[in-house]
């Protein structure tokens, strides 16, 4: 795997250190731990054929959530039929 030499700016302080020690904990590199933590954004972020994936459905702006039970297809029904 060829490697590269990339710069970063406007990286959150607090968190570049929390990062920093876990992959020190890891005795990894921080460009190892980097590279590991970027594929796995990515993996979170799409399916092997390209779609969105399924778990991230619940995260996008709108989507209804709700802690009680909801039973929508009788709430159709009921408007659909009377």
């Amino acid at each position: 795997m060829e490697k590269t030499f990339i710069g970063v700016r406007g990286v959150d302080e607090e968190a570049f250190r929390k990062f920093r020690a876990l992959a020190v904990q890891d005795r990894t590199t921080l460009g190892d731990a980097l590279s590991l933590a970027m594929k796995r954004f990515v993996e979170e972020k799409k399916t092997k054929d390209g779609t969105p994936n399924p778990k991230n459905l619940l995260k996008v702006k709108g989507m209804i959530k709700t802690k009680e039970k909801v039973k929508w297809s009788e709430e159709i029904d009921s408007t659909l039929y009377g």
